[in-house]
């Protein structure tokens, strides 16, 4: 799908939770071509500036209920999928965030949906500002 963007460029920032700095979220869309529900996502791997992140630090919130990635595997609900063309809302547990400045992300989907063969990996690379 060439032209479609996959982050939001606006949504990258530093998660803020009792005037400590806990980590950094993005918005980015399913790279897909239908919704899904979150039960066929087997990992969402973000690398920052080099660094991979642990798949425990990581959550992703659909329509305002978050989930961790290993959660997701059990959410068949039709209230929380991830629809086509909508954004979800990734979260990173690192301390500190991310610094002011250039950054560099790279994002792994990687989902099995049941009626095809093999299960389907899309990465995602930006530079972003925060």
């Amino acid at each position: 799908m060439a032209g479609r963007p996959v982050y939001d460029a606006d949504s990258f920032k530093n998660v803020v939770e009792q005037g400590e700095v806990t980590g950094f979220q993005f918005a980015f869309k399913l790279q897909y071509y239908r919704g899904i529900t979150l039960s066929i996502i087997r990992d969402i791997a973000v690398t920052i500036d080099g660094e991979q992140i642990p798949r425990e630090d990581i959550c992703l919130t659909v329509n305002g209920e978050t989930f961790t990635l290993e959660e997701c595997r059990t959410v068949i609900s039709p209230l929380y999928r991830w629809e086509f063309g909508e954004y979800a809302l990734v979260t990173v547990k690192k301390q500190g965030g991310l610094a002011a400045g250039k950054h560099h992300i790279s994002t792994l989907q990687f989902i099995a949906p049941s009626y095809m063969p093999f299960p389907l990996k899309n990465t995602v690379d930006t530079d972003f500002e925060i």
